[in-house]
């Protein structure tokens, strides 16, 4: 049994009342670990800690606080296998994708951060003729929440931290209770690095607990927070009275429009990925894929035989392109909704759905991927967030319906377009309600860019400056000098 404890003051503690939580590994249903069930009183040490760090930390000449972030960067890619193996026994997925992707970009989130605070100039506005110039300060704000979901442990959690740092300020977060591994490994990592006491604190704990008094307590000035729309909502109800600054990405419901005129080879290996990466358990999946007519029946065929070569299996072992679902309660909620598909007439599953019973592995949470074809876009399938391995397919005759479609959500995180149409893409890309456009392609990400969703979908952009301003209060100051 792992005993993950809570990092509070550059030392590792239990909560305050002792109690534990257990973590299950999805790959066999087996409690592997025990965490912290942190309070309300954990929070507080926690953030009183955070400010009795900040002024220090605040005034860290810039290029010393960018010398431990990249130290941690190095430090992380150094111990890659052993916190790729954790993500994958945490999680449940492939430990391939966790070698390549999430830890490596949790590495390349801290050495981000590290140089662009070196970059991050002040502003200034000279009045000529009146005398006086104004310069805007970007300054620090305290003590802030970051909060991170399950799906992507590591690699989001460094997304917000990182940039939080980075500006200056005292960080308490609240990983996930489903996946709490790599975050607990990670406070190693930064006491290795030389991280001053108190600038991290990582408190486990459950979203109504340890999450809600994060939340509320007076002396945190933002929330970070990635997970559904639903709790994104309970959370504005509570921070925004308070007039805290917020950043909520939220749920997803990803249209993918696949035009006649596609490079269809691309298409098709690209689309595969876009729907049951990671079990599809990424906000940014498409999991509403739209084909136009003249080639949708062909469509349909080729990416029925292509997930049905999918293999799934052990998460640890490198031969399996899917692993298990994060949890039990969520294999239900994503099993409810192919139950449901069963029993509608405007639905017909073309492929898969079945739990699936490994025979080393009887207890664990997998499950074939599945495609449904639909004949209503009002359907609950694709009207609602799914977050698993489940796809719906449905045809389009013209470019206008094909919009129509995409919008139809409440829902505007991502959209993907496959066209060779440039009149086409430049038209769409406009036109979608998305925060995030991919042309032929899907999850290229640059660090530069801004990320985040609209409607349903989020408040605020993350990544780049963007989170560097979110971490950050303008001060402007003006001097006359008549």
């Amino acid at each position: 049994m792992i005993s993950i404890l809570n990092y509070i003051n550059g030392e590792f503690v239990k909560s305050s009342s002792g109690k534990t939580l257990q973590n299950l590994s999805p790959s066999d249903g087996q409690v592997y670990s025990e965490l912290p069930r942190s309070s309300k009183a954990d929070i507080d040490i926690a953030v009183k800690t955070a400010q009795n760090a900040f002024c220090s930390w605040s005034n860290t000449e810039l290029n010393e606080r960018a010398k431990l972030m990249l130290c941690i960067a190095d430090l992380i890619e150094e111990d890659l296998e052993n916190l790729a193996m954790a993500e994958s026994i945490d999680n449940g997925k492939p430990l391939g994708l966790a070698k390549s992707v999430d830890i490596p970009r949790a590495a390349s989130n801290f050495r981000f951060f590290a140089h662009a605070l070196t970059q991050f100039n002040s502003e200034s506005h000279e009045n000529q003729g009146l005398n006086n110039i104004n310069f805007t300060l970007r300054k620090a704000m305290g003590v802030v929440g970051c909060i991170s979901p399950w799906n992507l442990p590591l690699y989001l959690l460094t997304w917000k931290i990182a940039p939080a740092l980075a500006a200056g300020n005292c960080v308490v977060a609240k990983p996930s209770e489903v996946t709490p591994m790599t975050a607990y490994l990670l406070c190693k990592i930064c006491k290795n690095a030389g991280l001053p006491k108190g600038v991290l604190n990582i408190v486990h704990g459950l979203g109504p607990e340890a999450g809600q008094a994060l939340i509320e307590h007076p002396k945190v000035k933002a929330i970070s927070f990635t997970g559904g729309t639903e709790t994104g909502k309970r959370i504005a109800s509570t921070a925004a009275p308070m007039f805290k600054k917020l950043s909520l990405e939220l749920g997803g419901k990803n249209p993918n429009l696949i035009f006649a005129d596609c490079d269809y080879e691309k298409m098709l290996t690209t689309t595969l990925r876009s729907s049951f990466a990671n079990q599809g358990q990424i906000c940014l999946c498409g999991s509403r894929v739209f084909v136009e007519q003249s080639i949708y029946e062909t469509f349909k065929k080729d990416f029925v035989n292509r997930v049905k070569a999918l293999k799934v299996g052990h998460p640890t072992k490198d031969n399996f392109d899917l692993g298990a679902v994060v949890s039990l309660e969520h294999l239900k909620k994503v099993t409810a909704y192919i139950e449901e598909a069963k029993t509608d007439k405007h639905m017909k599953i073309l492929y898969g759905g079945n739990r699936m019973n490994l025979k080393k592995y009887p207890n664990g949470y997998y499950l074939e991927p599945c495609i449904i074809e639909v004949k209503n876009n009002k359907c609950n399938l694709n009207q609602q967030e799914i977050f698993g391995p489940v796809v719906s397919l449905m045809p389009f005759e013209t470019e206008e319906e094909a919009l129509g479609l995409a919008n139809d959500s409440a829902y505007g995180l991502s959209a993907t377009v496959w066209t060779q149409n440039l009149n086409r893409s430049m038209r769409l890309s406009q036109q979608l309600e998305a925060g995030i456009i991919w042309i032929n392609t899907w999850l290229n990400r640059d660090l530069r860019t801004p990320f985040g969703g609209t409607k349903q979908s989020g408040v605020g952009r993350e990544g780049g400056f963007e989170a560097l301003r979110f971490f950050t209060e303008p001060k402007n100051i003006c001097i006359d000098y008549n």
